[in-house]
C-alpha cells in the first residue's frame, strides 16, 4: 500500500460508526475521517477503544477527527464548542491521528475582517494547545452559504480571509482542510490555488463539483437556478491526477478522505456504488498500485 497519500472516507462519529465501519471495511479504504458533527454525540474516547483495534487490525488509518461548530460566539454554545475542540485536541492521541480539522467559527453576521479579533483570541490558545501535542489544526473551506460580508460557522472559505486568519495566528501547526468543491461553487479554479496554498494542507476532502457553464452564460448566478452542484470524486469536472500531482510537489502526506452523501446522482441506493467508484479513482490518479522501484533506496 502507498503510505504518503491515503484514499478514505469520511464516517459519522454516532453510535452506528462502529457497525457502519464493520461494513465498509472490505471496499478497500485506506483511511477514516472521523466526524462527530456540530457536537459529540458519543463518548469519542470510548468510541476510539471501539474502533481503534478494528482498524489497525485492518492497517486502516484515521486520516483526521473533526467537528463543525462555531467557537467564536459569546454565548453558551460558543462556550460548549470551544470545550468540545479542547476535549477533541485531547483525545487524538487515542485516534492515532496528528490532524484535528473542522470550522474556525464567526461572529455571526459580520464581515470577514470582523471575526479575526475573536478568532485570534480563541484559535491562539487552542493551536498552541494542538502544536504541545505534536497536532496539527485544519480549518474546512467550507462557506457553510457565508459570504464576505455575512454568515454563520466558517470565515476559512476564501484566499484572503486564509491570509487575515494565518497572519493573526502565526503558528505553523495551523492550516486548511481544503476540498477544491467549495472553491468551484464560488467559481474560483482550484489549481491555481491548490499550487498557492499547498504547504498549508493539512487534510483533503475528496469531493468535486460540476459546474453548469451554460447556466452561468445564460442566467448568471443569481437566478433562481442552480449553476453547480456537488460530486463524488470520478464524477465531477476536477482532474484529481492533477490535484494529487501538486499535492505530492508540494510535499503533502496525509489523506483523501471522500466526504460522501452530498451527490445527488450517486446518492440514495447509490451512495456507496459511488464512493467506492470515487475510491477506486481517485487511487488510479494516485499513480495505481504502489510499485517498488528496484534502484531507489
Amino acid at each position: 500500500m502507498q503510505t504518503d497519500i491515503l484514499i478514505g472516507t469520511l464516517v459519522q462519529g454516532t453510535e452506528h460508526c462502529e457497525s457502519y465501519i464493520r461494513q465498509i471495511i472490505p471496499y478497500g479504504f485506506e483511511s477514516l475521517a472521523i466526524t462527530f458533527g456540530s457536537t459529540f454525540q458519543v463518548n469519542p474516547e470510548q468510541l476510539a477503544e471501539k474502533i481503534m483495534p478494528m482498524l489497525k487490525a485492518h492497517q486502516i488509518r484515521i486520516g483526521a477527527i473533526s467537528l463543525y461548530c462555531n467557537p467564536l460566539t459569546d454565548d453558551e454554545s460558543g462556550e460548549k464548542a470551544r470545550a468540545e475542540f479542547a476535549r477533541l485536541i485531547d483525545c487524538a492521541h487515542l485516534y492515532e491521528t496528528n490532524i484535528v480539522s473542522g470550522f474556525t467559527g464567526r461572529v455571526p453576521d459580520c464581515p470577514v475582517p470582523e471575526s479575526i479579533p475573536k478568532f485570534r483570541e480563541i484559535w491562539t490558545p487552542l493551536a498552541e494547545r494542538a502544536g504541545e501535542k505534536n497536532l496539527r489544526i485544519a480549518w474546512e473551506n467550507c462557506p457553510m452559504s457565508g459570504t464576505w460580508t455575512k454568515g454563520s460557522h466558517n470565515i476559512a472559505h476564501n484566499p484572503t480571509a486564509w491570509e487575515l486568519m494565518f497572519a493573526a495566528v502565526p503558528l505553523p501547526n495551523i492550516g486548511l482542510e481544503w476540498e477544491p468543491c467549495h472553491q468551484m461553487v464560488q467559481l474560483i479554479d482550484p489549481m491555481p490555488q491548490l499550487r498557492q496554498w499547498v504547504s498549508r494542507i493539512f487534510h483533503v476532502h475528496g469531493k468535486d463539483a460540476t459546474i453548469l457553464k451554460d447556466v452561468i452564460a445564460r442566467d448568471g448566478i443569481c437566478s433562481p437556478k442552480p449553476f453547480a452542484y456537488h460530486r463524488t470524486p470520478g464524477f465531477g469536472d476536477c482532474n484529481w491526477a492533477d490535484i494529487i500531482s501538486e499535492l505530492r510537489r508540494g510535499k503533502f502526506t496525509g489523506s483523501i478522505d471522500i466526504e460522501g452523501w452530498h451527490d445527488t446522482v450517486y446518492g440514495g441506493k447509490l451512495e456507496m456504488t459511488g464512493q467506492v467508484h470515487g475510491m477506486k479513482y481517485l487511487k488510479f490518479c494516485r499513480g495505481g498500485d504502489f510499485v517498488p522501484c528496484p534502484v531507489c533506496e
